[in-house]
């Protein structure tokens, strides 16, 4: 069996580029990714991950958009490695600690649940990285957004950044300039920033990532005026000057659980809740454009989304020899 895979992979490698081959090709790798990679060792792999997510989804509404965070922070730092999973051990500080992810990001033991379903059916087999890249795509599926199909093959880190986690990352206070630099510095462009942030239709942010906007915006003790007043009057009765750093605020108030195109409406009634949301809208001609384009046609927007999600899932990945196929995902295999 795991002969006639290996002449598979290297089948599908040599006709990566034909147009009758589902392949992608990684950014910044050398390997390739397709949907089929599991369908010999572990053909139930899409199915389980499926399974869980969607149980998950039933006792928890907020768990997909933190799945899809979780994708999202692991890319942009080291490639799509699973790096954002391992805890602090040994040579490895975790990037859990980080700015983006400290006391914010979540999820982390469905994906150990999911792994855990994953060991039981094909032991050593289904990499964490692709675990996040497919539960990803199926928390968007199953809030109501497109689906498409997860190019897989991705091998586990044997390490983590923290300071990647602190500098790679996009912050919502980062200028238009410095957010759209972080993502170019990912292989990745302007419509991929514009449609990868549409991800906000669904999850909440704490008061403390969007404070500054309703009373020091620019460092004069004034609100942002890019953000509609009567929204901020709303906003300052849960999100005060000092305190409730911890408060949890609807990304788009309107459609909170459902994937949808209502978070480039919310823009542009200056109803983004976070800075990097609204300078979408207000800083450069050619992402207003487009949120004016995804707010008229949802269908554009989820279009462009699929294939950006793609695009970001290509960002480095281990293939090959590289990394491990990690037994527990909050750990490096030597670590038993």
């Amino acid at each position: 069996m795991a002969k006639s895979l290996n002449i598979l992979i290297a089948a599908l490698s040599l006709i990566a580029f034909s147009p009758f081959c589902l392949c992608s090709k990684a950014y910044g790798s050398g390997g390739y990714l397709f949907p089929q990679f599991y369908d010999q060792s572990c053909p139930k792999a899409q199915e389980i991950v499926q399974s869980i997510v969607a149980k998950a989804f039933e006792h928890d509404p907020r768990m997909p958009a933190s799945l899809l965070r979780l994708h999202f922070h692991d890319c942009f730092v080291k490639g799509c490695d699973a790096s954002i999973l391992l805890d602090s051990s040994g040579t490895i500080i975790s990037e859990k600690r980080s700015n983006p992810n400290r006391n914010s990001a979540r999820g982390f033991e469905l994906i150990e649940e999911i792994k855990h379903a994953l060991e039981q059916e094909c032991p050593e087999t289904v990499s964490c990285a692709d675990i996040l890249a497919l539960a990803a795509r199926d928390s968007t599926v199953i809030t109501g957004g497109p689906s498409w199909e997860v190019p897989l093959g991705r091998r586990d880190a044997r390490g983590a950044s923290l300071s990647g986690s602190n500098n790679d990352i996009p912050a919502p206070n980062n200028t238009f300039q410095t957010i759209l630099t972080k993502f170019k510095r990912q292989g990745l462009d302007l419509v991929d920033l514009v449609s990868l942030s549409g991800s906000h239709t669904i999850g909440n942010s704490r008061c403390t990532s969007f404070r500054q906007r309703l009373y020091n915006q620019s460092g004069n003790g004034k609100p942002d005026m890019t953000l509609s007043q009567y929204y901020a009057t709303l906003l300052r009765q849960r999100c005060p000057r000092s305190g409730g750093d911890q408060t949890l605020f609807f990304l788009d108030f309107a459609t909170p659980f459902k994937f949808d195109n209502h978070y480039f409406k919310n823009l542009i009634m200056y109803k983004g809740l976070l800075s990097s949301d609204e300078i979408l809208f207000t800083k450069n001609k050619q992402s207003k454009e487009l949120v004016e384009l995804y707010a008229e046609n949802q269908e554009a927007f989820f279009e462009q989304f699929a294939k950006s999600m793609v695009k970001m899932g290509n960002i480095s990945p281990l293939t090959g020899a590289k990394g491990e196929i990690r037994r527990i995902c909050r750990r490096v295999n030597h670590a038993y």
